[in-house]
């Protein structure tokens, strides 16, 4: 297949974050370090007992991939929605929110090098990715340039951007129409199968699972571990 562009999955693909299994950890972490910004600031009202069931109750629902603001999730679990907040405090708690999963991130050694020899060879390359809780875009972007992916690819798009998770149509759809590049010319990797391999499929775009843990043991074989295997392929 001839190609024109790249695009890539962020978290576990390019950059390390938590697994599926860390993340009621590390959202608990989020949460009980707003809710202290919010004591600091004379702003908590909910006891912390009560927090448990309201988190519980903002968990993305299964097979709506409407992307749901982390700003209207936060006023809701801290019952907010009558106080008047002075205009920083918002964006402070977003912050706040997403220090734990930053803490935990660390970009893979393979990720620049294959950047760069896919713009050698001639390629686009793309970022396309879903946000924990709908986090605000502009916080993911300082994250790609905290690791100097901001400027080594040729568009990055969250799922903020467009208003829809992966595996939605819309969301490939977005990044392709950044990237001004039709769907079919376009190949996707990323390491979750119902996102980044049954969502691409289903607009027509090409994709490939990696699997950066499995080591010699990939069930899948169309699988690959690390991105010196992708430019084998190409």
């Amino acid at each position: 297949m001839n190609y024109e562009a790249i695009i890539f999955d962020l978290g576990n693909t390019l950059v390390s974050y938590h697994t599926r299994e860390e993340w009621p950890g590390v959202l608990a972490e989020s949460i009980d370090a707003v809710a202290a910004r919010l004591r600091e600031r004379n702003l908590l009202t909910v006891e912390p007992g009560d927090l448990p069931p309201r988190v519980q109750a903002e968990r993305p629902t299964p097979d709506d991939y409407h992307v749901v603001p982390l700003e209207e999730r936060l006023v809701r679990i801290f019952d907010l929605g009558g106080v008047r907040l002075e205009a920083d405090v918002l964006p402070e708690m977003c912050r706040i929110f997403t220090r734990p999963i930053f803490a935990m991130a660390y970009r893979y050694d393979d990720v620049l090098p294959a950047l760069d020899e896919l713009h050698q060879r001639g390629f686009k390359t793309g970022i396309l990715s879903n946000m924990p809780w709908g986090c605000p875009s502009i916080l993911w972007r300082e994250e790609l340039d905290r690791h100097q992916l901001l400027t080594a690819v040729d568009a990055a798009a969250f799922c903020r951007d467009c208003g829809f998770r992966k595996p939605a149509p819309v969301a490939f759809e977005y990044i392709t129409g950044k990237l001004g590049v039709a769907a079919d010319k376009c190949l996707f990797i990323g390491d979750d199968p119902r996102w980044d391999i049954a969502g691409p499929h289903a607009v027509g775009m090409d994709a490939v699972l990696i699997d950066r843990h499995a080591g010699d043991n990939i069930a899948d074989a169309g699988a690959i571990r690390d991105l010196k295997q992708l430019l084998d392929r190409l």
